[in-house]
């Protein structure tokens, strides 16, 4: 590899996984009570353009709101309890907009990969808008923000707005012309679902000058089959199995 990689081997997905609400700042502090010094989360766009954390499109699941959050103004998703679905210990936590979540981490020295998560449709915008909202609020910072997405117009976007931050390819699967596909955004890094990782693919990424992240490894010989490939970073749910000091 032509540049030192600097981030963990080990990332808290979502914040702390399971353990807390995804996407909250409730997580984040979670995770790094558990020892992790590097977070993954969601990026989407509010319906006047602020980038806030969250990973589904619509609101059900993870909010006390209804409908499609891209649709709503950021003030009306700030109201939004995103807590209680997971237990009354966090009930009231609300929605963090990234511009929060980069201050958490910035202050305490804590490093963010952010999946560029658009609402269908808002790929381009939202790719543009997240990048140029990392872009600054890490600026002259030594480490950056990784960015990755599936959605290769997003990181098309977010090369075009912001060629300096370090990009990552998502994948489910495979795909004819995956690495090409991934050389051709500029990427540093492939992200895939970890059962894709084996010694050819990690030495075809390699051979590539990328690095080796894969999602989302729960089970202990999952992790140690990753780690015996030699991959970079492990993403991961069970911040209270994985110790990152190991």
């Amino acid at each position: 590899m032509n540049a030192p990689w600097p981030y963990p081997r080990w990332v808290a997905h979502r914040g702390a996984g399971k353990l807390a609400p995804e996407n909250t700042l409730a997580a984040f502090r979670l995770g790094a009570q558990h020892g992790y010094r590097m977070f993954e989360c969601d990026a989407k766009l509010s319906a006047d353009g602020v980038p806030f954390l969250m990973h589904d499109a619509t609101l059900e699941r993870t909010t006390s709101g209804r409908g499609t959050g891209g649709e709503q103004p950021w003030h009306a998703l700030s109201q939004l309890d995103a807590g209680s679905w997971h237990s009354r210990t966090y009930a009231g936590e609300p929605l963090v907009t990234l511009a929060n979540a980069a201050r958490f981490c910035l202050h305490n020295g804590y490093l963010l990969n952010i999946e560029i998560k658009p609402t269908p449709g808002t790929e381009r915008r939202t790719g543009e808008v997240v990048a140029r909202e990392a872009q600054r609020l890490w600026a002259d910072q030594a480490i950056p923000p990784l960015l990755t997405s599936f959605k290769t117009e997003a990181l098309a976007a977010a090369r075009d707005t912001a060629s300096d931050l370090p990009r990552g390819l998502l994948l489910d699967t495979l795909h004819a012309g995956w690495l090409d596909t991934a050389r051709d955004l500029g990427c540093v890094a492939i992200v895939c679902n970890h059962a894709l990782w084996d010694a050819q693919t990690v030495a075809q990424a390699r051979a590539a000058d990328m690095r080796t992240l894969s999602y989302t490894v729960n089970d202990e010989w999952a992790a140690e089959r990753l780690v015996a490939l030699g991959t970079d970073s492990i993403i991961t749910d069970r911040v209270d199995l994985f110790s990152p000091a190991a």
